[in-house]
C-alpha cells in the first residue's frame, strides 16, 4: 500500500481526498506532516471535541495553514480571536445579525434569483458559478449590511478580488490584500455615516450595539473594529455559499431521482442542504494552535503545534454516519461540523442555509433537467476552501 501522505496544498489529492481521509481516520487519526509542520485530526468525534474546546485549540494564531503565526494575530477578525475578546466581538455582532433581519431577506433572495436565472431560460447554457452562485451571496450580504444600491456592483467586484489566488502563495497576495483594504475603507465610511444617520440595517446595528467589556465598562465597537468585522462577514458569507450551491448543482445532477424529488417537493430542500454540507463541506479544513499538550490516540500533540481539523473528513466518518459515502437527501442525522461548533460556530449559518435552500429551489424551478458540462468545469482550490470556480450548465 502506498505511503500515507496528505497536505492541504496538493491539488491532485484535492480532486478526491475521501479515500485518503478514510485511511487517515483508520490508520493515523492523529496525522503528522513534517514537511509543513502540522498535525491533522480526521475523525468526527475528535474534530467536534476540538471545535468546542477553544481553551486548548486556539484560533488566535490564524485558522489557515499558510498564514498561521507563532504569535497571536493583531485583534480585529473574530475568526482569529480567542476569548475574552472573541466573546466581546461576537456579542456585538450577534445583536446586529438578528433572526428578524435574516428572515426579512427571503423575498429579496427570491427576487435576486429571478433576476439572474430568468435571463438564462432558453439560452442553452450558462456558468452556474460566475452567473449565479458567486453573485447571489455577495448581493444578499450587501443588502443585509446596508450597502447603497449604487455601490453594490463595485462592492461585489471587490469582494471577488479578495479571493484572488496566485500560484505558490494562494490568497496571500497583493491583489487580494489591496481589495481587502479597499473594502475595509469603504465599510469604515459606512460605519461613520450610520453614526451620523442611523438606518435599519446591519451597519447601523454594528455602529450602535453596546456590550459590557472585561472591566465592566459599556462600550461600542470602534470604527476599525466594526469595519474589520463587516469585512469578515462579507468574506465568509460570500465564498462558502458559492461553493455550497456549486456542490449541490453537481451532486443533484449525479443523483437525478433525488433532483426530481426536490423539484417536485421543495419542502425536502432544507434537509438536502444539510446533507450537501455533510457530504461536500465547502470549507473542509480549519487550523488551530494548541495552548497545551493534547494526548489523543496514543500520540502527544505538543503545546504550540499547528493542528488542522478536517471537517470534510468528519462528514464522511462511518463512526458517526451510516453509509457515509452515499448522498441521500432523506438522511436522518443529528448534525455535522461544516459550520464549526462552539464559540466559533458560523454566525451566518442561518443565512447560508436560507440562500442554499432558495438558490437550489429557484434553479430547479427553471431548470429541472440541467446537465453539467464536466469537461469545461474548473475546480477552485485553496488550503481551506474546496469546490468549483466555473461550472457550465447545459439547459
Amino acid at each position: 500500500m502506498a505511503e500515507l501522505y496528505w497536505d492541504p496544498f496538493d491539488e491532485v489529492i484535492d480532486v478526491n481526498p475521501y479515500p485518503l481521509w478514510k485511511r487517515m481516520r483508520d490508520e493515523e487519526p492523529v496525522y503528522r506532516n513534517d514537511k509543513f509542520d502540522f498535525y491533522a485530526l480526521s475523525r468526527h468525534a475528535d474534530i467536534d471535541a476540538a471545535h468546542v474546546n477553544a481553551d486548548t485549540y486556539s484560533s488566535a494564531h490564524g485558522t489557515i495553514l499558510e498564514i498561521m503565526t507563532p504569535e497571536p494575530m493583531p485583534p480585529g477578525f473574530m475568526i482569529f480571536t480567542d476569548a475574552p475578546a472573541h466573546h466581546l466581538l461576537r456579542s456585538l455582532v450577534s445583536r446586529a445579525f438578528t433572526p428578524r433581519r435574516i428572515a426579512a431577506l427571503e423575498e429579496h433572495i427570491r427576487v435576486l434569483c429571478a433576476e439572474m436565472l430568468d435571463p438564462q431560460i432558453g439560452a442553452g447554457g450558462f456558468d452556474y458559478i460566475s452567473d449565479f452562485a458567486a453573485q447571489l451571496p455577495s448581493k444578499v450580504i450587501s443588502q443585509l449590511i446596508g450597502v447603497d444600491p449604487a455601490d453594490r456592483e463595485e462592492v461585489r467586484r471587490t469582494i471577488d478580488l479578495t479571493f484572488h489566488i496566485e500560484e505558490g502563495v494562494g490568497m496571500v497576495n497583493e491583489t487580494s490584500h489591496a481589495a481587502t483594504i479597499k473594502l475595509r475603507t469603504y465599510f469604515a465610511g459606512l460605519i461613520e455615516d450610520r453614526r451620523r444617520s442611523p438606518r435599519d440595517d446591519m451597519i447601523t446595528g454594528l455602529a450602535e450595539a453596546e456590550v459590557t467589556d472585561g472591566n465592566g465598562e459599556r462600550r461600542r465597537l470602534t470604527t476599525p473594529e466594526a469595519a474589520s468585522v463587516t469585512n469578515e462577514i462579507v468574506s465568509a458569507g460570500t465564498e462558502t455559499v458559492a461553493r455550497l450551491l456549486g456542490w449541490a448543482c453537481v451532486l443533484l445532477e449525479a443523483h437525478p431521482d433525488q433532483r426530481a424529488e426536490l423539484a417536485a417537493d421543495p419542502s425536502l430542500l432544507s434537509n438536502a442542504v444539510e446533507e450537501t454540507l455533510r457530504y461536500e463541506a465547502p470549507s473542509p479544513v480549519q487550523g488551530r494552535m494548541l495552548k497545551n499538550d493534547v494526548e489523543l490516540h496514543g500520540t502527544t500533540i505538543p503545546t504550540g503545534a499547528k493542528v488542522l481539523l478536517l471537517t470534510g473528513s468528519a462528514g464522511r466518518d462511518g463512526r458517526k454516519y451510516t453509509d457515509p459515502d452515499r448522498y441521500d437527501i432523506h438522511r436522518k442525522f443529528d448534525g455535522h461540523v461544516a459550520f464549526g461548533r462552539g464559540a466559533h460556530f458560523c454566525l451566518g449559518a442561518a443565512l447560508a442555509r436560507m440562500e442554499g435552500r432558495i438558490g437550489i429551489e429557484e434553479t430547479l424551478r427553471r431548470f429541472p433537467n440541467y446537465q453539467v458540462d464536466h469537461d469545461s468545469a474548473v475546480r477552485l482550490h485553496t488550503s481551506t476552501v474546496r469546490g468549483y470556480e466555473h461550472l457550465p450548465l447545459v439547459v
